[in-house]
């Protein structure tokens, strides 16, 4: 029982990441930026490596206390 409690949990842990994120406006209407749950908005509009939009259920990767966002 305690197992499936756990696994609940570890599940839940995975829905909740990166849900809080929305897409804010720039002059490219095509390529916005993301705004995370704590505020700061992305330091890019599209992926560094595929230059693709941002997608909004990627967690961010903090430099320097910046996100950066992946697609």
């Amino acid at each position: 029982m305690r197992a499936l409690g756990l696994s609940v949990a570890f599940a839940f842990a995975f829905l909740g990441v990166a849900s809080a994120q929305r897409y804010v406006a720039t002059k490219d209407p095509d390529y916005p930026r993301l705004k995370y749950a704590d505020s700061l908005v992305s330091a890019n509009d599209r992926c560094i490596v595929s230059q693709a939009k941002l997608n909004p259920k990627v967690a961010p990767l903090y430099v320097n206390g910046v996100p950066i966002g992946f697609c």
